[in-house]
């Protein structure tokens, strides 16, 4: 009687198991689903790259000579006129006070003009003049006496080579007085020295002012090669300055990203040494070339708004914004079976819980997004997506959701 009663206990709980199991697979798999929803998203493309300055001023002598010093260090923030090397002067600054010496006697020699020669030669004129005068009236007294028998040819003749004497020196002391005057010979002489002598001194004092090479703009020094002591010739770059100008960022963004960049997308930045610190960019380039052994394309990004910290050749991160959808539906891509983005051909589809059972739903996509996909049709907010479908899961199949 025992046994039998213990059979029974056993059979009825064989069949009440049975029914449970049966009832279980009659209400379906346990299924994990996500309630859709709209949400607004923002698409970024990620890449690293590096600060450029649009502009680099190189800095060279002008003439040969021997660094004796240099007052700056790489790195340092110069000023328009500040003095970056420094050549041995010695040498110019002998051949400039040789020039001034040269050209303070020349405007010396315009003073002697006026105020010496000159004069001179007006008194000069003036007593020749006067000789003149005294020779013709000699002559004309000798002609008298000569005519009245009183003295002989010779004496007339002695008188008239003092009138020639006299005329002779007559015109060269007006010839002598006409070269010192405005537009004469000796004074175009002596002002054209003046200004051969102020040519060279303006000559040489350059050349003293080259031995002081100064930063030609406001500029960081983000190169050197040359030290003290070294020989530098004309032309042979020593200096790279950095001018104060609205910073660039440069990437390279690999070519099959291309069709999602667009000038004036915004952007979001780092440097590397500041990764907590985030500045504003904005994509201003975009080379029409693309490299084809890196397969990349160079883009350049304007940053209106340089932080203090951001230095020439840094390595930056930026996200660019290529894409903003507000208000859309987006779903997990592993929750979407057969093409995405028309990597396979055919329709892409989900599996959504309706009523208790996956039914299979068409959709079309639109953007791909850090493992999500934008759904533009065949899907509203409220439905119940399966997030990873089961392989043996077909139109009808009642499931059990389990939303988050």
């Amino acid at each position: 009687m025992k046994r039998l009663h213990l059979w029974g206990l056993v059979g009825v709980s064989t069949l009440a198991g049975l029914g449970f199991v049966g009832w279980q697979w009659w209400l379906g798999p346990i299924t994990a689903v996500e309630v859709l929803k709209r949400q607004d998203v923002v698409q970024t493309m990620v890449a690293s790259g590096h600060v450029q300055s649009p502009h680099r001023t190189d800095v060279s002598a002008q003439v040969t000579g021997r660094v004796v010093a240099i007052p700056v260090t790489e790195g340092q923030w110069v000023r328009q006129g500040q003095t970056l090397i420094e050549l041995d002067s010695s040498e110019a600054q002998a051949n400039h006070q040789q020039a001034l010496a040269n050209s303070q006697q020349a405007q010396v020699n315009v003073r002697q003009l006026l105020e010496l020669r000159l004069p001179v030669a007006e008194q000069t004129l003036l007593q020749a003049q006067a000789n003149l005068k005294v020779a013709q009236q000699n002559l004309a007294r000798s002609q008298t006496l000569f005519d009245k028998g009183f003295v002989g040819a010779s004496a007339r003749e002695d008188a008239q080579r003092g009138l020639d004497v006299a005329q002779a020196q007559l015109h060269i002391a007006a010839q002598q007085r006409q070269s010192l005057l405005p537009g004469g010979s000796d004074e175009a002489a002596v002002h054209s020295a003046v200004q051969v002598a102020q040519a060279a001194q303006a000559s040489a004092a350059a050349r003293l002012r080259y031995a002081r090479i100064a930063a030609p703009v406001d500029g960081v020094l983000i190169a050197r090669s040359v030290e003290p002591g070294d020989g530098v010739q004309p032309g042979k770059v020593l200096m790279v300055l950095s001018p104060k100008a609205d910073m660039q960022l440069v990437l390279q963004i690999d070519e099959k990203n291309l069709h999602l960049l667009r000038l004036n997308q915004a952007a979001v930045a780092s440097a590397d040494a500041y990764p907590d610190k985030k500045f504003d960019a904005e994509l201003a380039y975009i080379n029409p070339r693309v490299d084809p052994l890196r397969g990349s394309v160079e883009v350049k990004l304007a940053v209106p708004k340089p932080p203090a910290y951001l230095q020439q050749d840094m390595t930056v991160s930026v996200d660019i914004e290529v894409a903003r959808r507000p208000q859309s539906l987006w779903v997990a891509q592993t929750a979407v079976q057969g093409a995405v983005q028309g990597a396979v051909p055919g329709p892409a589809w989900v599996w959504v819980v309706r009523e208790q059972r996956a039914q299979r739903q068409n959709v079309t996509l639109g953007l791909t997004h850090q493992g999500r996909a934008e759904v533009l049709t065949g899907l509203a907010p409220g439905d119940w997506l399966v997030q990873s479908p089961l392989p043996a899961l077909h139109d009808g199949t009642r499931v059990r959701a389990t939303p988050p």
